[in-house]
């Protein structure tokens, strides 16, 4: 009971409700998106009712990703084009895309290679050739200056010099010891080669050591006074080059590495004009130009 005098005490209790209708926009956003899947599947129904055959078909084209038009006739467009023109969707526009799909096989030969890969790999094969035979070129130059450079630099091989010619034939490079007036390599009818060819064959091997061909060497002997050949000549001059075999050997040429030893007695003159001349005596050395390996993919 209230003491007189004294204000009553009121609680108010407020009590929250939630859930009203009117409250939040999640469902707006669920309802825009119904709106809008129900407007495109009227517009698909109406497609579908307004469209041929044909143009269905230029739909169903358009959205295949192979086979999209290159073409500006219209046959890409949504409704595949109905114009009057060779690729439209009511002509060849589908064979068209077909044919690009599916070309001509290439011819192929015997091998089961195309004309195109053959030619490819005849091109590639030619210049493969071309590249090795510029490298041996260039080795042969090489060792041909190596010799040069040898025999000058050594005081013993300069006054030789010139009895010996280097030069570059179709067989490979060839390397020549030559008898001059007065300085013969080889003593009269003697298969011995004196001490000035001994130094001379020593000074060529170094040089057939830095490459690998093969070799050939072959002897060669002058006609007597009266231009005729001796019966001796072809033995003689084959025993002189296989004299000087054994000193390139002896040299460290690789005896696998020696491909043919022949004499030619006089029948292969260096001086044609006169084969008496002391300078068709000489001992030809050649290292053999090599065929080119290939590898197998080619």
């Amino acid at each position: 009971m209230a003491v007189s005098g004294e204000r009553p005490i009121v609680i108010k209790k407020v009590k929250k409700v939630s859930g009203h209708g009117h409250h939040g926009g999640a469902w707006k956003v669920a309802y825009a998106d119904f709106v809008t899947a129900m407007m495109a599947f009227f517009l698909l129904m109406w497609l579908l009712n307004v469209t041929s055959p044909e143009q269905k078909q230029g739909i169903a084209d358009y959205f295949a990703p192979a086979s999209v038009s290159p073409t500006n006739s219209g046959s890409g467009g949504i409704l595949g084009g109905t114009t009057l023109g060779d690729d439209g969707a009511k002509s060849a526009g589908k064979m068209s895309v077909v044919q690009q799909l599916a070309p001509e096989a290439p011819e192929t030969n015997q091998d089961g290679q195309s004309s195109s890969q053959a030619s490819l790999a005849s091109a590639s094969e030619e210049s493969l050739r071309d590249a090795l035979a510029k490298k041996e070129q260039d080795s042969f130059a090489s060792a041909a200056q190596s010799l040069r450079q040898s025999l000058q630099e050594m005081p013993e091989l300069a006054e030789l010099s010139k009895q010996i010619l280097i030069d570059q034939t179709p067989e490979g490079l060839r390397i020549q010891l030559v008898d001059q007036d007065g300085r013969s390599m080889f003593k009269e009818n003697s298969r011995e080669p004196n001490d000035r060819a001994k130094i001379l064959l020593r000074a060529v091997a170094k040089v057939v050591n830095e490459l690998p061909n093969r070799v050939t060497i072959a002897g060669h002997t002058s006609a007597n006074a009266r231009g005729q050949q001796s019966q001796t000549d072809w033995a003689l001059s084959a025993n002189r080059a296989d004299a000087s075999r054994q000193i390139l050997q002896a040299a460290g040429v690789d005896g696998d590495r020696i491909y043919q030893v022949s004499g030619k007695a006089n029948s292969d003159p260096l001086y044609a004009d006169d084969p008496t001349l002391a300078g068709n005596r000489r001992i030809s050395i050649v290292l053999l130009r090599e065929k080119p390996v290939l590898p197998d993919n080619l």
